[in-house]
């Protein structure tokens, strides 16, 4: 059977009109999509639970209530506990600076006793020492350092180094350390005052010490003790006895020159004057060690002074 031919269906080739936005993706995408993926789907989640992180159950709830309670009442607790021992900590101070200030003036009371009893004392053994034939008191407190005394003399003053370094040069000491820095030592002092003795002084201080023959110069670190009280620079030099011709044999002697050495080469600082009048104190701790009758004095007694050796 013949029939006419079928055509086949025409199948159109055309692509669709291109939009007109084409040339601007990327601001289409940023209009279309103003919520980053990651930030939308946590707010979905969000949405979900719910925005609130407070316990949703009762039982939660009254243990976070408690929590809360809990917390109040430590925070009072603290506050009302730093309230009350502040007046405690200020009473307990103020108490312990009352006992500190009443001691201190118990042992001034004490200790103007002390002096007074000390005079008292010097005052009996010089009359008692002419009744019983000893008409040389006043020479045994003076040798003893019993009795402050004042006369001419001599003012020598021994100070630090302005810089105290080590020192340049040779000199009279031998060791390193503080010996050779710019610093006075304690056997620099016991030079000075062996040479003031030998040069004809008949008393001696340091800084208001009174020196006797049982006297000790020494250190204790780097201090410089007399009598076990600690002196600081600069050191003052009291001596009784004629001015110019203790002056003069000083510095001429073997000590006169060790001082003179330790200016030039370590800068330690001396001066030596000659005084019309020098007051020296009387020696601490003076008293009477050993007393025993004179043979031949018809019972009378003598006593020899120094201070008590511990």
């Amino acid at each position: 059977m013949c029939g006419m031919p079928q055509q086949p269906p025409v199948r159109s080739t055309s692509t669709p009109p291109p939009r007109r936005d084409a040339s601007m993706s990327l601001l289409t995408n940023i209009m279309e999509h103003s919520l980053d993926d990651g930030y939308a789907e946590a707010a979905a989640r969000r949405g979900e639970t719910g925005r609130s992180r407070l316990p949703s159950t009762t039982r939660a709830r009254a243990v976070f209530a408690g929590g809360l309670v809990v917390v109040a009442l430590v925070i009072t607790l603290g506050a009302a506990q730093a309230q009350y021992s502040a007046p405690t900590l200020a009473k307990e101070r103020q108490e312990l600076i009352d006992r500190i200030s009443a001691e201190t003036r118990s042992t001034d009371r004490l200790q103007k006793d002390v002096n007074t009893l000390r005079g008292q004392v010097e005052s009996q053994q010089r009359n008692a020492l002419p009744r019983h034939g000893r008409d040389d008191a006043d020479l045994m407190s003076l040798l003893s350092g019993a009795t402050a005394v004042s006369g001419p003399g001599v003012q020598l003053v021994v100070d630090d180094a302005k810089e105290a370094s080590g020192g340049t040069g040779s000199g009279p000491r031998e060791t390193s350390g503080f010996s050779d820095t710019g610093r006075v030592r304690d056997r620099d002092l016991q030079r000075v005052v062996n040479g003031l003795w030998q040069s004809g002084a008949e008393a001696v201080s340091i800084n208001g010490q009174r020196l006797t023959a049982l006297s000790a110069i020494r250190a204790a670190g780097e201090a410089i003790l007399v009598d076990n009280k600690p002196l600081v620079p600069p050191y003052t030099v009291l001596a009784i006895g004629d001015g110019p011709r203790l002056s003069t044999s000083f510095q001429g002697s073997a000590d006169g020159q060790y001082l003179r050495v330790l200016q030039q080469n370590y800068g330690i600082r001396t001066s030596i004057s000659v005084k019309d009048e020098v007051r020296l104190p009387a020696a601490p701790s003076v008293a009477v060690r050993i007393a025993a009758p004179v043979a031949g004095s018809g019972g009378s007694g003598t006593a020899q002074t120094g201070k008590v050796k511990k």
